[in-house]
């Protein structure tokens, strides 16, 4: 009985991901068609989580993508040459306090539960350090419980700063909370959104 349970979460985990052979690198500017190719995917696998659509976003010429990629920082994870992530690290509206925010984070379905989502915040998390924030914020809608969790479980600590969803559904509710990860120390105190 042992060895029958021992090969079905073998088959359930065959085809999963091990994070080693999973990369993440930035992307430049002259990276803009590769931007463009992951966040197209993004906006036809979920187009609830975006406020763009994929047929506003297709009809984009080369001079707004390039734009885009000078306006943040954005990280495509990437699993034998092929784009399965991407994250966008820009600069929070706070007072006083230097903080990055992470944004438009998604996995393709294939990858979601192997890594990919911590490799893409880590690295996030890591950029933002090295351009001296100290802390990392990440909007996240108040009724998405996995969403809420994976957070949590990065070290974000959620805040009383609330606003409304930019798209309203059912799995994330009508608004959403910034989450804090302070990046190298406690969270401070004079961080206002």
């Amino acid at each position: 009985m042992f060895t029958d349970l021992r090969m079905q979460y073998e088959c359930l985990t065959c085809d999963r991901v091990s994070m080693t052979d999973i990369t993440v690198r930035p992307l430049g500017e002259d990276d803009w068609a590769d931007y463009r190719s992951v966040r197209l995917a993004a906006l036809r696998e979920s187009p609830e989580a975006f406020v763009a659509t994929v047929e506003e976003e297709e009809a984009y010429d080369e001079a707004f993508w390039r734009a885009r990629m000078q306006r943040s920082a954005r990280l495509v994870a990437e699993r034998e040459g092929k784009a399965v992530g991407v994250v966008s690290v820009g600069t929070a509206k706070t007072n006083d306090v230097p903080a990055g925010e992470l944004f438009g984070l998604w996995v393709h379905p294939e990858a979601r539960g192997s890594g990919v989502a911590t490799r893409l915040v880590q690295n996030g998390a890591s950029l933002a350090a090295k351009r001296g924030q100290t802390h990392l914020v990440y909007w996240v809608g108040t009724e998405n419980g996995r969403a809420v969790a994976f957070a949590s479980g990065m070290g974000f600590r959620p805040t009383d700063y609330r606003r409304p969803m930019g798209v309203v559904s059912e799995e994330d509710g009508e608004e959403e909370v910034a989450m804090v990860l302070p990046l190298g120390s406690e969270v401070d105190p004079a961080l206002r959104l």
